[in-house]
């Protein structure tokens, strides 16, 4: 099979113009009949790399899923675009999977989803013992590690499918392993040789914000209402929480059901029904509890409660905006949380679980305070470095900041640590220095010492902040015991003996909205009232075919369409997502839909170019902090001269800068340019690496290109892109004279 063919079934069977990051040399590794690793995050289009070769082998694919609903899912979608799929689950009735097994050893089945507990079913090896198994996908992989967020001990007996079919390529899969795990994995699967594949976990379509636990349900109501066009998750900590929420939303007005492993399961496979085909917006669910759903357009993952672990929010936010298009993380933190979660992890009875357990929830606490760039956090949690200095997709990159002097008020608490022992959290230092009255501190008699009431003027939240700020600054750190208590660094009694100043920078305002997507991405000009009556007719055809509306097109077909009005079914066929089966079946009614709207209004058909569009200023936003760098830009000022006029560095300058030509601003950026000669060899190293990342052009130009004077050619270059038409683009962009 070669990359040819592969392309021609990307686009006849799934609709796909292009392959994802990966993707192809995935598909040809297993084709080659090696084994594969394949770490990716959710939505990075792990299961195309186990399906689409399914079409190019003779044999049963066979796929092993933890996730009844998810195998649903998948097998509608499958069969949506031709393929022949199925699965067995504890759902499915013995008569039904008896005839289910019988077509797959007669071939009839591509591809088969089954759970790990099945290999324990009676009769079910002698089942494998009777068919081709051509290639095995396990999903989920992580399940199989100990050292994982969430251990299955049925996944163990998944070694039992290399010793049946040694020769058949396993490939695993799953979008939340550290190395660690991904070494278990390998281990425990005995692919030992397995390419591995590990794509960027930055899921550049997130906004990742945080929020104070107090008010949430305001603001909880705030974002639902802001998001009413699309669909919505709530996380909650407990069964309890679940059920009050979608109660307390319901009755606010917002319809939202209740999801949880204590509902019974006919209950919960309503509800999973209901919210899959866009006919209830928002489930409240538990963290506990994973969903396992498919649907590509849910915009707004809220976690009402603190999540356990950094892997588990990941995976629970990548639930989000899985179809590529903007969408939106929320966390609201708050010490109640933390407290819960520790009460809850101090039962655990082995003290080496007990004590990973602790550690990977502060961790999370440690997310949930930071000052520096969320996302910038989590890629160096799962090992990867991420190289620039604002994101620009996370509360704290879009929020201006300011820099204070800290000494005399970092002197303090870090001599209150000292003084109390450290042996004490960060909550009774604060109450410490404010001169609190709590029982604790006054049974131990923290009320009788020197620094007892020192930072009266100082209110908790902000005290809470400059702890955080002095963690992130090195002066202070966490033991690791239950109690989570502070204690100064080396560093940290260096600066309180030596008497230095000492200047941080903290949020300044947050002027940034959770209801709005950061501009940094490929973003459509489409036609509003278009798009909605697609919309319209995409929910009347799912229903009339008892499928979910995301199976018929997805989000981004549709902007397409209200974007390109393609008037044939040759242009039809060019749209995103518009495969053989579904040109076939879809293309007459929603192009009679296209047809009338555009001659009702007299508009054009535009082409759709080879290069995607880029964001103008009708879809991408400009904070206030990003205007107010636009003006003095405009008036003449460099970067350098910006960032000191602003008390900003110069890196969240340049962010700015990125946003504005993103919003379609016009910047005179030639005199912030290196050489010519300079700009020319950054030039062709991009075009070389046809990525945006900065990393792989300075490994191809050498160290002495800093990578500030990159960074600046990348946004020269990205403005001379959006300001010529797409059709009419070169290949590459030469330097100013």
């Amino acid at each position: 099979m070669q990359t040819p063919e592969i392309h021609d079934l990307l686009k006849t069977r799934f609709g796909y113009d292009e392959f994802r990051p990966l993707q192809a040399d995935i598909i040809q590794t297993v084709l080659a009949g090696r084994d594969a690793l394949v770490l990716m995050p959710t939505g990075g289009g792990k299961s195309l790399c186990y399906q689409l070769p399914a079409l190019c082998l003779d044999g049963l694919t066979l796929v092993v899923s933890p996730l009844i609903a998810l195998m649903k899912d998948q097998v509608d979608a499958l069969r949506a675009n031709g393929v022949a799929a199925a699965f067995i689950n504890s759902t499915v009735p013995p008569r039904e999977g008896r005839g289910i097994l019988a077509d797959a050893r007669a071939g009839r089945i591509r591809i088969l989803y089954i759970a790990p507990e099945r290999l324990a079913v009676p009769g079910f090896t002698e089942f494998l013992g009777s068919v081709d198994v051509s290639q095995i996908a396990i999903d989920e992989a992580h399940c199989i590690s100990e050292w994982g967020h969430d251990f299955r001990p049925d996944y163990r007996n998944l070694h039992v499918l290399r010793e049946r079919f040694p020769d058949t390529p396993v490939m695993a899969l799953t979008a939340t392993a550290t190395a660690q795990v991904r070494n278990d994995i390998v281990g425990q699967l005995a692919i030992p040789r397995a390419r591995q594949f590990v794509a960027s976990f930055d899921r550049r379509n997130l906004t990742y914000y945080v929020r104070p636990k107090r008010g949430a349900f305001d603001a909880l109501l705030n974002l639902l209402r802001q998001h009413a066009d699309g669909s919505a998750i709530v996380y909650c900590l407990s069964r309890q929480n679940a059920e009050d929420l979608a109660a307390d939303l319901t009755d606010q007005g917002i319809q939202a059901l209740p999801y949880h492993a204590g509902l019974d399961p006919a209950t919960r496979r309503t509800t999973q029904e209901r919210f899959i085909r866009d006919e209830v917006p928002v489930v409240a669910a538990t963290i506990a509890f994973g969903m396992g759903i498919d649907k590509p357009d849910v915009r707004l993952i809220v976690h009402f409660h603190l999540p356990k672990t950094l892997e588990g929010y990941y995976q629970e936010t990548g639930r989000a905006g899985r179809d590529g298009l903007p969408s939106t993380c929320v966390l609201f933190y708050g010490a109640s949380d933390r407290y819960a979660l520790s009460g809850f992890i101090e039962q655990i009875q082995d003290e080496t679980e007990r004590a990973r357990a602790r550690h990977k929830l502060q961790q999370m606490i440690k997310y949930s305070q930071l000052q520096t760039c969320r996302r910038a956090f989590l890629l160096d949690y799962f090992g990867e470095t991420y190289d620039q200095a604002a994101c620009g997709g996370c509360d704290v990159c879009l929020s201006e900041r300011e820099e204070f002097d800290a000494t005399e008020i970092a002197q303090k608490l870090l001599s209150a640590v000292i003084r109390t022992g450290e042996r004490f959290g960060a909550a009774h230092i604060i109450q410490v220095v404010r001169g609190g009255r709590g029982r604790r501190l006054l049974d131990v008699g923290h009320d009788r010492l020197s620094v007892y009431g020192i930072a009266r003027d100082h209110g908790r939240v902000e005290l809470h902040e400059i702890l955080a700020l002095l963690e992130d600054a090195g002066l202070v750190g966490h033991t690791t015991d239950r109690y989570r208590s502070l204690a100064v660094t080396p560093r940290g009694r260096d600066f309180l003996r030596r008497r230095e100043p000492l200047t941080l920078s903290r949020v300044k305002s947050q002027d940034d909205d959770p209801s709005q997507p950061w501009p940094g991405l490929d973003q459509l000009e489409f036609d509003r009232g278009l798009f909605d009556q697609l919309r319209d007719l995409r929910f009347r055809l799912a229903q009339a075919r008892n499928v979910p509306p995301y199976m018929v097109f997805g989000d981004r077909s549709l902007q397409e369409m209200a974007c390109y009005l393609p008037h044939s079914r040759k242009s039809f066929s060019t749209i995103s997502g518009v495969g053989r089966a579904k040109l076939q079946e879809f293309a007459n009614d929603f192009l009679s839909v296209i047809t009338d709207y555009a001659e009702s209004r007299g508009l054009a058909v535009r082409p759709r170019p080879e290069r995607r569009i880029r964001p103008t200023r009708s879809t991408a936003r400009k904070s206030s902090t990003q205007r107010q760098t636009l003006e003095l830009v405009l008036r003449g000022l460099s970067i350098s001269e910006v960032s000191r006029r602003r008390g900003l560095t110069e890196a969240t300058i340049m962010s700015h800068v990125e946003h504005l030509i993103a919003a379609g601003e016009s910047l005179p950026l030639e005199r912030e340019l290196p050489t010519p000669e300079r700009v020319t060899r950054i030039s062709e190293a991009f075009a070389r690496t046809q990525s945006p990342a900065l990393t792989p052009v300075r490994q191809l130009v050498g160290d002495d290109f800093s990578f500030e004077e990159i960074r600046i050619v990348r946004a020269w270059l990205d403005q001379q892109r959006r300001q010529r038409p797409a059709q009419s683009a070169p290949a590459s962009d030469s330097p100013p004279p």
